[in-house]
């Protein structure tokens, strides 16, 4: 029987699944074998920070220069072999990893998805352009979903059912590696950079950066052709990151012939994540799973 997630099963989730993480503690790897690629002066020593944009208390990383993925596996009888690279947001300055790490993994792990969170390279280094693409972040989702496909049979994960699911500054890393899966950012290590790093969907949630600047029209950076990923794409209208950066996502992927469903909402702002709420942005989970269902990425066997 399909089992239904609403609001309050949705809080229910994430404290159980908070309290799960606390007693038994999830798998933690290195994205890379050694030294992340171009990493040549420290920058500090990493830390937690709390923040609060958009008004909204934020619990994050900064000062990241060793990538990780921190594992979530969902309970035995409900795996599903589907598998989620999360990227958190944060403005690519911090990690926000509690709203946009740890919850989403409690919620596919609901779902049956084994869910990875990305622990990716920020703020941008000293020196680098302000206005071009920040390198180190592509690279690390790029090697990471190599990794999960390299790394999917010890985890009963199959290997053409793994997506990426990023929010706000993760949701344009989702975007850029979805569109940039064919461009490597970075010289091949071993092996494993051999695997590809095309995720098989894509869940953007509140993206930004997608837009070129004073254009209506995406960055030449994001590639969207035919084989692109479906993907499933989520704003808000009153959203000061604007809406239009997955409207023109949605439209591109459509003229493309690539599978998509965008959610836009009348209000909700930015950095809503999935907690519960009175505003009917918070009912998206619901209709990603639904989404996930119909695509065939929740199927068992």
């Amino acid at each position: 029987m399909k089992r239904i997630v609403t609001p309050l099963t949705l809080v229910a989730l994430l404290a159980v699944g908070s309290r799960e993480r606390a007693a038994a503690g999830p798998l933690v790897l290195d994205v890379w074998p050694g030294k992340a690629p171009g990493e040549t002066e420290p920058i500090g020593e990493e830390k937690s920070v709390e923040v609060k944009p958009f008004g909204i208390l934020v619990k994050g990383l900064t000062n990241v220069s060793r990538p990780t993925l921190t594992v979530f596996r969902p309970e035995k009888d409900k795996d599903t072999g589907s598998a989620v690279l999360v990227c958190p947001g944060g403005g690519y300055n911090i990690v926000a990893w509690d709203r946009e790490g740890e919850e989403p993994a409690t919620w596919l792990n609901s779902l049956g998805v084994t869910a990875i969170v990305l622990k990716y390279r920020v703020p941008r280094r000293p020196g680098q352009p302000k206005d071009g693409p920040f390198l180190a972040p592509l690279q690390d989702v790029q090697r990471a979903l190599s990794l999960v496909r390299h790394k999917a049979r010890d985890w009963g994960v199959d290997p053409h059912r793994i997506g990426v699911l990023g929010f706000s500054a993760g949701g344009h890393l989702a975007a850029s590696v979805s569109t940039g899966f064919d461009r490597r950012a970075y010289e091949s290590l071993e092996e494993v950079d051999q695997i590809s790093c095309r995720p098989d969907f894509a869940v953007l949630v509140y993206p930004g950066g997608l837009l070129a600047r004073d254009k209506e029209e995406l960055t030449p950076e994001m590639r969207v052709r035919k084989e692109c990923p479906p993907m499933f794409l989520v704003h808000a209208g009153d959203d000061p990151v604007e809406a239009e950066n997955s409207v023109l996502m949605y439209l591109a992927l459509k003229r493309a012939g690539v599978p998509a469903d965008l959610h836009a909402y009348t209000s909700g702002g930015h950095g809503f994540g999935l907690r519960p709420s009175a505003q009917p942005c918070s009912a998206w989970p619901q209709r990603c799973a639904d989404w996930l269902r119909t695509q065939g990425f929740l199927k068992t066997g």
